[in-house]
């Protein structure tokens, strides 16, 4: 029995971007995803403890990925971070973001 793939989308406030993707991943061939901010107001704020549940994470722009550096280097040590280059430009579940995550995030989860 294989484990499922546990996914952690990030972005600033939890509130767009993160959660649409985590809807349409999770439960999806095996996927277990999760979501989380970077931002003091995030509707739920990035810890190590989701750094170290995950397999991958995703995060949504450069500067994501840099807070998670500054704040958290030894809980991404050897975690495999992609960085997806979607802007802060949509409204959860909007259509042109669910084809902008699913064309980005479908080939790193292939088995």
């Amino acid at each position: 029995m294989v484990r499922p793939r546990k996914v952690l989308f990030v972005c600033s406030r939890n509130l767009w971007r993160s959660p649409t993707a985590e809807r349409l991943f999770d439960g999806v061939d095996g996927v277990q995803a999760r979501s989380a901010g970077t931002e003091p107001g995030a509707r739920i704020r990035v810890t190590a403890g989701h750094l170290g549940w995950a397999d991958v994470v995703f995060v949504m722009e450069k500067k994501h990925l840099r807070r998670l550096r500054e704040k958290f280097s030894d809980a991404i040590a050897g975690k495999t971070v992609i960085c997806l280059r979607i802007p802060d430009d949509y409204q959860f579940m909007q259509p042109e973001l669910v084809s902008l995550l699913q064309a980005a995030v479908t080939p790193h989860l292939a088995r």
